[in-house]
């Protein structure tokens, strides 16, 4: 546990030195807060472990939040706004509709933040901290975070549907999406693809693989033919798309590393998940053997990763605004759609 943890904050120092060059990254510190609202994960993570004991998935879709937050514009909270007037709200994109969720815990993560530290920590700090405390108190890496975000005053629904992965992208197609974002195509892909170890999917994320993989009229053949009959079982053709069913078929709720062990099974749920072990020549397939092999090694490239994606175009400084609820920018109450995207989970890939 001891090397565990030097072999983290090795990852945060590298990390910080890899982001430090740009002017916004550099004004991320770990002790942002530090006079301001010293307490803030002490609060998030209390507000987090009331919200587990109704809701053993609320980690996992914390953690998406975070991605799909970062993967439009960068960490700044644009995916917790609500449609306005003015606004369409990123909650209505299509990997994020009737999936991505949550956002009922972040309300409660802020009003507690504000009890506290009114009108200090950014809605999009609170989103960090919330994914990192969700890995952790489901048996994964802790880390410190760096913190300073603002929140942005926008948010960009068509962006939202260009730039996150969905189930059925190839190894090439998420590559040019992690690529357009500033992550890398490997190791950050294989890395936060891991995450896919706890939390569920919708059947219609993944159905075409049980009856048409791409247009064959056929089951995917890479999907494990046992796993293959469980699932057609639990979404038949025609059936309801909204079904629940586990990521990680081993240990659905805790975060480890055995998501690479079922790649290497060929008991990956989603396409865009075995096609990371399964396509013919890529790269990330000897990732997945050395992250199913050695679980601190993944540990510690998710953490690096997860600190470089955290990192994407912060607002910092003046830029944006400290929201002081984070469904709407400050002074503006005009909310004409609330979304009604909480209670699915997993759309999108990430």
């Amino acid at each position: 546990m001891a090397s565990l943890r030097f072999l983290l904050a090795a990852a945060l120092v590298v990390a910080f030195v890899l982001e430090g060059s740009s002017p916004d990254q550099a004004q991320l510190s770990p002790s942002f807060y530090s006079s301001t609202c010293p307490n803030v994960t002490n609060i998030i993570r209390e507000v987090l472990q009331n919200a587990f004991l109704s809701d053993i998935r609320i980690g996992a879709s914390l953690v998406r939040l975070h991605f799909h937050d970062c993967f439009v514009n960068g960490c700044d909270a644009s995916i917790l706004l609500d449609n306005t007037t003015t606004i369409e709200s990123e909650k209505f994109a299509g990997p994020n509709n009737n999936s991505a969720r949550g956002f009922e815990v972040v309300d409660d993560m802020k009003a507690a933040v504000e009890r506290a530290c009114p009108g200090v920590v950014s809605c999009a700090d609170i989103l960090t901290i919330a994914a990192e405390q969700s890995v952790a108190l489901s048996g994964g890496p802790s880390w410190t975070n760096l913190l300073g975000r603002r929140d942005s005053r926008t948010a960009n629904r068509t962006l939202a549907n260009e730039n996150l992965p969905v189930p059925n992208n190839s190894v090439e197609r998420l590559k040019d999406r992690f690529r357009n974002v500033g992550l890398n195509d490997n190791f950050d892909l294989v890395a936060l693809s891991g995450a896919h170890t706890f939390g569920r999917a919708q059947c219609r994320t993944f159905s075409d693989r049980l009856f048409n993989f791409n247009n064959t009229g056929n089951p995917d053949p890479t999907l494990n033919t046992t796993l293959l009959q469980q699932l057609r079982q639990l979404c038949p053709q025609g059936g309801n798309g909204s079904v629940l069913t586990n990521l990680d078929v081993t240990t659905p709720d805790v975060f480890d590393n055995k998501y690479f062990f079922n790649l290497q099974i060929h008991k990956g749920l989603l396409q865009s998940d075995q096609e990371l072990f399964s396509t013919p020549g890529a790269d990330t397939a000897a990732i997945v053997n050395n992250f199913g092999r050695n679980q601190t090694v993944f540990f510690v490239n998710f953490v690096t990763s997860m600190i470089r994606m955290g990192n994407l175009k912060p607002l910092t400084g003046n830029q944006g605004e400290i929201r002081l609820n984070c469904r709407r920018v400050n002074g503006n109450s005009n909310i004409a759609t609330r979304s009604s995207s909480s209670e699915g989970d997993l759309v999108s890939s990430f």
